[in-house]
């Protein structure tokens, strides 16, 4: 699947690409957890998307990496759509 086919809450994704950039991290406190979340750009040869990386994923992952998301969900908020490996998915790097 393509960046470009993506579509808002759409569950069940499996899509590849290069990060292109990764943001600042922010930390927080969420039912007594310490969480930390940060932001990078997924681009392939059709377009780009927003990215959510969460804990363990935010280190392993590196900008310049090629990246397949399996069992991504789609978000939409403010009219801007999200791609996250949420709870049930996986990011794997490919070599």
């Amino acid at each position: 699947m393509k960046i470009s086919e993506l579509t808002p809450r759409q569950g069940n994704v499996e899509v590849e690409g290069v990060v292109k950039e990764i943001g600042e991290v922010k930390s927080f406190v969420k039912f007594g957890r310490n969480l930390n979340v940060a932001e990078a750009i997924l681009e392939d040869d059709s377009g780009s998307i927003k990215l959510t990386l969460w804990n363990e994923d935010i280190n392993r992952i590196k900008q310049g990496d090629k990246i397949k998301i399996i069992n991504g969900y789609v978000s939409e908020f403010q009219g801007e759509m999200k791609l996250t490996s949420g709870k049930f998915g996986n990011i794997e790097k490919i070599d």
